[in-house]
């Protein structure tokens, strides 16, 4: 129940805009957010999340009406390299960036329930070291 875009031809700046506006929604209600936005990122995010929603009801046969947009990444690509001439054949460079964009779909009930499972191991990995290699090194 995931998708992604890779090197999209929009800012990172920007997507996140948009990645902060959907993140935690549930699926109609991004649908409907990302139809009434007019923003080029709010295109690329609904084509995204159609193609998650079409992974989790063809791949996993879930219905993807009840999850919700478990994680919204956003991350830099690549820059194109141009320039615009100055005076005395100088070149001013200018960058148009470019960002990659990653939805996971979840159940509402599945978000919560694993960072205690996360707490727990790592509790249980601190506990499991032994106290006797620090005293030993503090002594000396």
């Amino acid at each position: 129940m995931h998708s992604e875009l890779h090197s999209a031809r929009l800012a990172p700046k920007k997507a996140n805009l948009m990645a902060k506006m959907v993140r935690g929604l549930s699926v109609p209600d991004a649908v409907e957010l990302l139809r009434c936005t007019s923003k080029k990122s709010a295109r690329l995010f609904e084509g995204v999340l159609h193609s998650a929603i079409a992974n989790a009801e063809h791949n996993f046969k879930q219905n993807a009406q009840s999850m919700i947009l478990k994680t919204v990444v956003v991350n830099q690509g690549t820059s194109y390299r141009r320039g615009i001439p100055m005076a005395r054949g100088r070149v001013r460079p200018i960058r148009k960036f470019m960002c990659h964009i990653a939805i996971t779909l979840g159940f509402p009930g599945t978000m919560k329930a694993e960072k205690p499972e996360q707490n727990k191991k790592k509790e249980v990995k601190n506990a499991t070291k032994s106290p006797s290699k620090k005293s030993s090194a503090s002594t000396k």
